[in-house]
């Protein structure tokens, strides 16, 4: 009845229910399960309802980190896009745990049972651009072949993560593809992420708090841009990514400060909004992607600027505000118990 069975985990969170959306759109002969634990990034309030009540839409609560669980879920699974991460750089410093738990031995079950599944086609790995670290000195971007230096427990995790998956596909000829997107903002963002959270401090009338200098600077891709990517990764020839890591970039940088600025300029917002908050640990100077193998072998390429990506995101936050006030009162008790403790 169905042309695929498409496992994706994670994918009531950000960018995995963005690309359920797109999926759901897109390929109506495709039936999508999602497979989650639904924890404080998750909600399937991030998936319409016209979705969850489709008979191509089944949802799965399990976490990744259960064996058995990942093994009936990808029984009929004939692609997996694993997007499922503890994925907050701050939290991952008070508490690692958490962050290798889940990231590095979740992905090992991932992979585990993928390469036991009876009609796994291909296992697509989402990774993420902070194994890279900052760019190496004497380098204009960061290439599929940029050393892996993280410069946090995350991105450790990550980073383990993304070897396992390789380690699998090296070892036992799992039809892997590793994508590393670099920063993705959008609809659907934590306000642990900065751009929501610039977004509705500004919406409220309180201070976009910056981070030190607000000079570390980041490669920003609209998370559209991703769907876009991981559809075309999903449907090239086998022999064209199985094996291969694939960044997601756009090739511009933006440093925090600059972020922070359009925010407040796109929402005629005053400068005096801004404030400075002591630097935080484990932070990475600079991200800037070489997409080009992806461009060359796929023929992606960014479609959504900066600017209209803000503007886009920022008409979202102003409209879904429902969303956005749940997590501040959740913030709000967390703060309450952490003994003082603030994410950023």
């Amino acid at each position: 009845m169905f042309k695929q069975t498409v496992l994706l985990t994670g994918a009531a969170g950000f960018i995995g229910s963005n690309f359920v959306r797109y999926l759901f759109d897109k390929y109506p002969d495709y039936r999508i399960v999602v497979y989650d634990a639904l924890t404080y990034a998750g909600s399937l309030d991030n998936i319409p309802r016209k979705i969850r009540d489709s008979e191509r839409f089944e949802f799965v609560y399990g976490s990744v980190c259960n064996g058995a669980q990942v093994m009936a879920a990808m029984r009929d699974a004939t692609i997996v896009v694993h997007f499922a991460a503890e994925t907050h750089v701050t939290r991952s410093i008070y508490d690692a745990a958490d962050f290798l738990q889940t990231d590095v031995i979740g992905t090992a079950n991932m992979v585990g049972a993928a390469h036991d599944a009876p009609h796994l086609e291909r296992f697509i790995h989402i990774s993420t651009s902070e194994v890279y670290g900052s760019i190496r000195p004497g380098l204009d971007t960061m290439d599929e072949d940029h050393p892996l230096e993280p410069c946090s427990p995350y991105a450790s995790a990550k980073a383990g993560a993304d070897r396992i998956v390789y380690s699998y596909w090296k070892t036992y000829g799992l039809p892997a593809v590793i994508v590393r997107p670099f920063n993705n903002y959008g609809p659907r963002q934590h306000l642990e992420k900065v751009i929501p959270r610039f977004i509705t401090s500004a919406l409220r009338d309180e201070p976009l708090t910056v981070h030190g200098d607000g000079l570390a600077s980041r490669d920003w891709v609209h998370v559209d841009d991703t769907a876009r990517a991981l559809d075309l990764i999903m449907h090239a020839p086998l022999g064209a990514v199985v094996g291969e890591v694939f960044n997601v970039a756009t090739g511009i940088d933006t440093s925090i400060s600059e972020i922070a600025d359009l925010v407040l300029e796109l929402m005629n917002k005053p400068k005096s909004l801004l404030s400075s908050i002591g630097q935080r640990p484990g932070q990475v100077d600079k991200h800037l992607g070489d997409a080009r193998k992806i461009r060359n072998l796929l023929g992606w390429f960014p479609t959504v600027t900066l600017s209209d990506g803000l503007e886009r995101t920022i008409a979202w936050y102003s409209t879904h505000q429902d969303f956005w006030e749940r997590m501040l009162w959740m913030r709000k008790i967390k703060i309450r118990t952490a003994a003082g403790t603030e994410f950023h």
